[in-house]
């Protein structure tokens, strides 16, 4: 089975400003999927909620 990846915006809250960035999908404790990345720019981790799984 295949990783599912996710493309898309992230908020960088070092940065303070939106980042294109591609990354994994992972589902958390309480059945949220969330996107993991870095930020092309800081290198900082980069999470986004995509809702329930």
């Amino acid at each position: 089975m295949a990783e599912e990846t996710y493309e898309g915006e992230f908020y960088c809250v070092k940065c303070k400003e939106k980042r294109e960035a591609k990354g994994i999908v992972v589902v958390n404790d309480k059945g949220t999927k969330m996107a993991k990345a870095k930020c092309p720019v800081c290198s900082t981790n980069l999470n986004r909620i995509l809702g329930r799984a």
